[in-house]
């Protein structure tokens, strides 16, 4: 399989990166362990997770997803030399108390310290991709569609974190850095401040981006055009609408499947 770079990191990846926020909720470790080596015996060498995973987030799956994906690099002698790991961490949300104690400010010291925690639980030396999940200032996303100047609050600059990511860069811990879930003036925010202050310079923005949610053209495909930034589009097929499998019972209705992973969302139920 061919492969592509990200950004101007020294990152070649396959196309195809093979997302893993089910397991340890709809997916057991057996099955997850399966699925990572049909996908790595078909040439998908690129993984992504993150701390906050399992998702629906609970306190009972926080960073189970990790632990799986370790367990299986563990158990696969040789594949972490063959593979290219992703990972996030978490950006603030009062929602989750079980992260940093709900805290609503991600700052240097705790990137540094979930990284510790990621490279612990993946059994590995070094994160390829280590990535801001969402960002740290108000910002409308997961559902949100206008800014509220009036939500901002006091929270850690971006110049901050890009001081915490420098930080475990310089230490050989994470080989390139991302952000996720970030807006036109974020992108070029940490491209402008790392330039500005010789710190690393993100080579990937992670954001939804499929038939049914075409947001990043406005404005932030030529952001990262011109600032040589790459997209890892999350969420290709609408969170599973876009394969047809919810059209003829509806998501809740008396013939939807009791088990398709929609209904595990409150947010979602019709």
């Amino acid at each position: 399989m061919k492969t592509v770079q990200l950004g101007q990191s020294d990152l070649h990846v396959a196309p195809i990166c093979l997302g893993t926020m089910t397991f340890g909720e709809q997916v057991g470790e057996a099955l997850a362990h399966a699925i990572l080596d049909h996908a790595v015996a078909r040439g998908v060498n690129f993984l992504d997770t993150a701390e906050m995973y399992a998702v629906p987030p609970r306190p009972e799956t926080f960073q189970l997803t990790e632990t799986i994906i370790g367990n299986w690099i563990a158990s696969r002698p040789g594949v972490r030399n063959t593979i290219t790991i992703a990972t996030k961490v978490a950006g603030p949300s009062r929602a989750m108390p079980w992260v940093r104690g709900g805290a609503a400010n991600t700052r240097a010291a705790d990137i540094v310290a979930a990284c510790e925690g990621s490279l612990r639980r993946l059994r590995t030396d070094v994160i390829d991709l280590y990535q801001i999940h969402w960002p740290n200032r108000n910002v409308p996303i997961f559902g949100s569609r206008y800014f509220d100047p009036t939500r901002d609050r006091e929270v850690a600059s971006i110049h901050e974190q890009l001081e915490g990511l420098a930080v475990l860069v310089k230490a050989g811990k994470v080989r390139a850095i991302g952000v996720s879930n970030e807006s036109p003036y974020g992108v070029h925010e940490f491209v402008r401040l790392a330039e500005q202050h010789g710190l690393p310079r993100i080579a990937s923005v992670q954001n939804c981006y499929c038939l049914t949610n075409r947001s990043h053209e406005n404005g932030l495909d030529e952001t990262m055009h011109r600032l040589q930034v790459s997209l890892l589009a999350y969420s290709p097929l609408g969170y599973g609408l876009l394969t047809g499998k919810y059209d003829a019972g509806g998501i809740t209705g008396p013939m939807a499947p009791a088990d398709a992973r929609i209904t595990l969302f409150e947010s979602v139920r019709l």
